[in-house]
């Protein structure tokens, strides 16, 4: 029973994810928004997560610790893409429209906020799996809010500056939780090799 309803949990976050990123990213690509666009691969990637989870909660404590280590490298994957994207902007610092950020924004954090709660009551199901999955719903809500104030300082200031922060910032969050993952799923890889 436990099992199932993991999986269900699982399950539909990772459709959520999967379609917000579609959404996110064909915004973020339309107003050239940084945040959008790290905010977009986070989704993207958090669906990966979702269904590597999915197929994972079957597995040994040990399979399940060395897919979390491969987690760990997934949830660092937004951030490095993230970095390359601000690069770019800072060679053509065009603020992006602070409506449509805003807006966007306000979708993620319906769809982030959703998939936390849903997550947060299977997290410790299956060990660095479940606990990645609901670090990165998590860490996506304030991601979300953060991209609504972005929005929010771009309307009143007319800079690119508040989309270049948030997006870095969403960096720094990936970044931390993808180090958290990475250590339960070594004392998650230690427990079950002191267990054999």
């Amino acid at each position: 029973m436990k099992l199932m309803t993991t999986s269900r949990a699982v399950t539909v976050v990772a459709i959520a994810n999967l379609a917000y990123f579609g959404v996110e990213f064909g915004v973020a690509q339309r107003i050239g928004s940084v945040s959008l666009f790290a905010d977009s691969v986070d989704f993207l990637e958090d669906a990966s997560v979702n269904l590597l989870v999915l197929v994972a909660l079957a597995l040994s404590r040990s399979a399940r610790a060395r897919i979390g280590m491969l987690l760990s490298a997934l949830l660092l994957a937004p951030a490095l893409f993230t970095l390359w994207t601000a690069w770019e902007k800072f060679a053509s610092p065009v603020p992006p429209e602070p409506a449509a950020l805003t807006l966007t924004g306000l979708g993620a954090l319906a769809v982030n906020l959703s998939c936390a709660l849903l997550l947060a009551r299977v997290r410790h199901h299956a060990g660095s799996l479940t606990r990645a999955a609901f670090l990165s719903a998590r860490n996506d809500v304030v991601a979300s809010v953060a991209i609504m104030g972005a929005g929010a300082l771009t309307a009143a200031s007319a800079s690119v500056w508040p989309d270049l922060v948030v997006g870095l910032g969403i960096a720094a969050i990936n970044a931390d939780a993808a180090r958290e993952v990475w250590t339960a799923a070594m004392d998650e890889h230690v427990a079950a090799r002191a267990e054999t």
